[in-house]
């Protein structure tokens, strides 16, 4: 059974920071990538940042400078660190993760930034 338990979700004033932890298990095939999306009210899911098997990365324009992602691939774990945060990234973050047979998603993990 696959299982994403994602964790590290608050509330923080604007300019402070949080760090998101998505560890995976149950997962038989190979992971190409793990990720964080994000959904606002009212508003679409939309990625915020990737990362490859390999290392590579891609962010959302939002998040470049600000968002840095990591994985360790051994523990099958994805990181988001998320720094001088504003009020409009609040938002419920999932977790993704992409491989050959499917996605996989998270339950959501909520971040409130209070201006």
């Amino acid at each position: 059974q696959v299982q994403l338990v994602e964790s590290g979700g608050g509330l923080v004033q604007t300019g402070g920071s949080l760090r998101l932890s998505c560890a995976a298990s149950g997962i038989s095939f190979g992971i190409n990538a793990m990720g964080w999306y994000r959904q606002g009210p009212g508003q679409q899911r939309v990625l915020v940042a990737r990362i490859t098997s390999t290392g590579s990365t891609n962010y959302a324009d939002s998040a470049k400078g600000r968002f840095t992602i990591s994985r360790d691939n051994a523990k099958n774990t994805v990181y988001l660190q998320m720094n001088s945060l504003k009020p409009e990234d609040t938002a419920v973050y999932y977790c993704n993760v992409n491989t050959w047979v499917s996605d996989y998603w998270g339950q959501g993990t909520q971040v409130t930034v209070s201006s």
